[in-house]
């Protein structure tokens, strides 16, 4: 077959997709951030020039980078760059320790850390020397550490904006997620995943008809997700430098903003503060939010406080963000049942609820929740083994375990995963175990998610210890601070129960399912 031949059913794909949008419009406005407001043609001309960089460096179509920054203009450029030009990227956590950054550059073969000197500077130092791999550090500014990013792509003279030779194929960014087996697992996402999510999105997603768009959480992550649909549709995105309840307001109130997206804790947050009754929300037509289940009770009071804007996603990095959703008038509150679920599938995905044999569960059953389609991955990155287990039978095994009402609305009650979401953080407790047990004085330690009211699920250690060493609050605090400097803030225990024993399975085991149970008590779901 030619090499023609070879493209004639190739999909469109999130480079097109951005060109396209960025090629639409000119003068008007395209991102703010704080008082900086860029066109679509400044969002245009920069991005080819950051393209015509990475090329000088040798850095296109294949080649693997990393990105660290706070929230600025130069990251939604180096997405729109690194996307048309075929790179692979992967967002580092701003919260993440030294290690795991290390780990997951290295476990990737990243050549390329691209950073924000203001804010990670020492990081970034600290990497190039832990790292031999890292060939190149591009930072946003002036930097001592490795080359300036921005000044070298202000060398280039802008040029219209040409896709990569890339295929549905071809890897769009491997994110890393914990992993049972005590390190992160890189997530391999080829370019038809995007494609296919931002596809759903159109389809399905309820859009103000003027995108203004209130981007609160690290452009690095969720730009990504909304950046094509608000390109598309002409609309704009509103960037903050971090969250609080008076900055969400006031940007809201300033600039009239008509969506935005919120993980469960930022909305809690919001619910509980002064200017919840006061500030003027009536622009506000779409609050999408998803990334960890959120408290009934509290969804309920956010639709009784603002009112039927509230739109559900559910998907995970193997899958991304939209496997289920429920729309705004389906949060009724005459079905007050119905805050408990995650929405109905969305038609454009394959779904079924299997039992530990990959057969279809019995109607109103719980099963584990598994799907297929062109949204999902290509695999774990370099785990053979832990690829094909989440492949078995031929679905994608998310290790949710759900319910459908009669109504086909998807519960998730239960998570066959060994995963906290905590602020719509994955923590996955192995890793954190293996911290704890390496302190002297620890026996035997268990790490479970407990309900929280402000986080969803709280990360508990529950730990036992060696005879003769007392549990003291002091010693508590001395394992929070362990996990904390190995593995950053979101993943320390919020609390340290130290008891006599923890339960065993029957082959020897830690029982969470009934270590667990102490802590949620009767209710109907496993997750909060």
């Amino acid at each position: 077959m030619t090499q023609s031949a070879n493209h004639l059913f190739e999909p469109t794909l999130m480079p097109h997709l951005i060109i396209d949008g960025l090629n639409r419009y000119h003068d008007r406005p395209c991102l703010y951030l704080g008082d900086e407001m860029q066109t679509y043609r400044e969002v245009r001309e920069k991005t080819s020039q950051l393209i015509q960089a990475l090329n000088s460096k040798g850095i296109g179509k294949g080649s693997r980078t990393a990105i660290i920054s706070a929230n600025r203009p130069e990251v939604l450029h180096n997405i729109a760059a690194g996307s048309i030009a075929g790179v692979c990227a992967t967002a580092l956590h701003p919260l993440g320790s030294l290690d795991d950054h290390a780990y997951v550059i290295e476990n990737a073969g990243i050549e390329t850390l691209i950073y924000d000197p203001t804010a990670f500077e020492g990081l970034a130092k600290a990497l190039k020397e832990r790292v031999p791999g890292l060939k190149n550090l591009l930072a946003f500014g002036p930097t001592e550490v490795g080359e300036d990013y921005c000044a070298l792509a202000a060398t280039f003279t802008p040029k219209p904006l040409v896709a990569a030779d890339i295929t549905a194929e071809d890897l769009n960014t491997i994110v890393f997620t914990g992993g049972t087996t005590g390190r992160p697992k890189g997530v391999l996402q080829p370019y038809r995943s995007g494609a296919y999510m931002t596809m759903v999105q159109m389809a399905e997603w309820e859009w103000p008809e003027e995108i203004r768009f209130l981007v609160a959480t690290p452009l690095s992550h969720a730009a990504a997700a909304v950046f094509v649909p608000t390109l598309q549709r002409g609309g704009a995105l509103y960037a903050t430098k971090g969250f609080t309840p008076d900055i969400f307001f006031d940007t809201i109130e300033k600039h009239r903003i008509t969506t935005t997206f919120l993980v469960p804790v930022m909305v809690y947050a919001l619910l509980d503060h002064p200017r919840a009754k006061t500030a003027d929300l009536s622009s506000l037509e779409t609050l999408f939010y998803g990334a960890s289940p959120m408290s009934p009770a509290r969804l309920q009071q956010g639709v009784e406080q603002w009112g039927q804007i509230f739109f559900q996603f559910f998907g995970q990095s193997e899958a991304p963000m939209v496997l289920t959703h429920m729309k705004k008038k389906e949060h009724d509150l005459s079905k007050p049942e119905r805050f408990s679920s995650c929405g109905r599938p969305a038609p454009w995905v394959h779904m079924a609820l299997l039992d530990d044999e990959d057969k279809p569960v019995p109607a109103g059953e719980p099963g584990e929740i598994c799907v297929r389609g062109p949204l999902v991955m290509k695999g774990y990155h370099n785990l053979p083994e832990e690829t094909a287990k989440a492949f078995s039978g031929g679905w994608l095994h998310t290790g949710d375990v759900g319910r459908l009402d009669e109504d086909g609305f998807l519960y998730i009650v239960d998570r066959k995963k060994d995963m906290i979401v905590t602020g719509g953080f994955n923590v996955f407790p192995r890793e954190l175990e293996d911290v704890i047990s390496a302190h002297p004085g620890v026996a035997m330690v268990s790490v479970i998610g407990v309900p929280d009211e402000r986080w969803g699920e709280a990360v508990k250690a529950v730990v036992v210890l060696k005879p003769g060493v007392e549990g003291t609050p002091e010693l508590a605090m001395a394992i929070k601070e362990r996990v904390k400097e190995s593995k950053g803030s979101v993943q320390t225990p919020k609390s340290v129960d130290f008891v006599d024993k923890i339960p065993l399975s029957a082959v020897g085991k830690p029982d969470k399912k009934a270590l667990r149970a102490a802590y949620w008590g009767d209710r109907t779901r496993a997750v909060n």
